[in-house]
């Protein structure tokens, strides 16, 4: 008689490989939520990043008696009046930049025109012969469609903007009025007492950890944006604030922020002064300002348990910018010390942490 052979590792198998197939549905279904969903879910993140931040502020002032609702409207009110301040002041500079943004461009073209003259003449002969390409092999016209602008692909419509900036008003001011109803009610859901004072002393650390990076970041970017500020006003530059308030917003994106805030102000000291020399020395002092404050201010200040890994933080910044473009670019290093922060206290998602950290 004859048995058949065994295949005792073969369900062992089939389980591993079903497990792995619905893991990575898994992260492709989250992938194509948090893209396409970008709209509904990036204001609710920056109104539970701003509650983390601001959540202090509301605690003190209830220690105060100033109930949470009124604290909160006040906190809301204070901050949409300063950044409304800051946006009015900065408006007619940034629009006159604007404006005169063609003519700059034109001008550092003709700077550099010696400098790119063996460029140029490969690129003219190069369209000589496509030209000539076309004339033989010339077919039908083709209607070309316009796509949406560049400034839209990056920030969207107007009415898309102002309906998120609603949405994550209208929320910060409900997560700031509702205090600490969310950890009440997990608190009463959790069985034992042991639990409680876990989920309690995990939920404080975090938040303490979570307000003191973002803002401490916010200072340190603010004070690099002050000191540009004065780097500017001691060159003479026009317009120094608007530079140094540029300076500070772009620090929020490492890396990308500093080198395109580098070609803006290149290009600006190119436009604002004849000599080459000293118009370089607009980039340059904002180059000395970037070094100082991210290799010896900002690990000093946040000290080496906030600091993240810098391959963690480009892998970050490229993945929310593919997924929520500009305003992703300005919460990816938010975001990821928030989940370090996260995973430091809770001891199965320590070694998380731990890789996150440099």
């Amino acid at each position: 008689m004859v048995t058949p052979a065994s295949d005792g590792g073969a369900p062992h198998d089939r389980v591993e490989v079903r497990f792995i197939a619905i893991t990575g549905l898994f992260v492709l279904a989250v992938l194509y939520t948090l893209y396409f969903a970008r709209a509904f879910l990036l204001p609710i993140v920056l109104a539970v990043l701003l509650d983390f931040l601001l959540s202090p502020i509301i605690r003190a002032l209830k220690g105060m008696r100033i109930p949470e609702p009124v604290g909160a409207g006040l906190v809301i009110l204070t901050l949409l009046g300063a950044v409304g301040a800051g946006a009015y002041g900065l408006a007619e500079p940034a629009r006159e930049w604007m404006a005169k943004a063609p003519q700059s461009i034109a001008k550092v073209q003709v700077r550099f025109r010696e400098l790119r003259r063996p460029v140029e003449q490969v690129t003219r002969t190069a369209e000589q012969v496509e030209a000539a390409t076309d004339v033989t092999k010339r077919g039908p016209q083709e209607v070309v469609v316009r796509g949406p602008r560049l400034s839209e692909r990056l920030f969207g419509t107007t009415q898309s903007l102002f309906t998120g900036a609603m949405e994550m008003v209208i929320l910060l001011y409900f997560l700031l009025a509702a205090g600490d109803m969310f950890l009440q009610k997990l608190i009463k859901v959790l069985p034992q007492l042991g639990d409680k004072k876990k989920a309690v002393m995990i939920a404080r650390e975090t938040e303490a950890s979570v307000s003191t990076y973002l803002f401490t970041v916010a200072v340190v970017n603010v004070g690099l944006g002050v000191a540009v500020t004065l780097a500017m006003l001691l060159i003479k530059m026009p317009n120094a604030v608007l530079w140094g308030s540029l300076a500070a917003l772009a620090e929020f994106i490492p890396y990308v922020g500093a080198t395109v805030m580098l070609g803006t102000l290149a290009m600006a000291g190119l436009v604002t002064f004849p000599d080459i020399g000293y118009a370089l020395l607009v980039p340059g002092l904002y180059l000395a300002i970037n070094l100082v404050q991210s290799n010896f201010i900002s690990p000093m200040i946040l000290g080496r348990r906030l600091t993240l890994n810098p391959v963690a933080i480009l892998v970050g910044l490229v993945f929310w910018w593919w997924i929520w473009g500009v305003g992703g670019a300005f919460i990816a290093v938010p975001l990821l010390a928030t989940f370090k922060i996260f995973c430091d206290h809770i001891e199965s998602l320590a070694p998380i942490g731990e890789f996150l950290g440099k």
